[in-house]
């Protein structure tokens, strides 16, 4: 399941979702489903719109991605868990381009 997680980052990443932020969509994403699972595509999209996420918009296989890792975590049972919860969960690996390189953090005054 962890390949499946970092195929939907590297998607949503090209959608538009910043890596930092990728859990709190994931929050928004859990919520607005939780709120109606019969929702489609183009609801999930508007709910998301609504809830701040504007100028991104999930295509079809990146959202059966999310669900499939949402499913995996149990869904049900995500409603409403604090962001820590989802930080945990579903935090990207920080890109290579941008971590810091070993030799900087020698240099560093302890």
């Amino acid at each position: 399941m962890k390949q499946i997680k970092e195929i939907l980052f590297q998607r949503l990443e090209k959608n538009g979702v910043d890596f930092n932020f990728m859990p709190g969509f994931i929050r928004s994403l859990v919520n607005s489903c939780s709120n109606d699972p019969e929702m489609n595509l183009s609801q999930i999209n508007r709910q998301l719109h609504y809830l701040g996420w504007n100028g991104i918009e999930l295509d079809y296989h990146t959202l059966q991605l999310a669900i499939a890792c949402l499913e995996d975590e149990g869904l049900e049972n995500m409603e409403n868990k604090p962001v820590r919860w989802f930080e945990r969960n579903f935090s990207p690996q920080i890109p290579m381009h941008l971590s810091i390189p070993a030799q900087y953090l020698k240099s560093l005054p302890d």
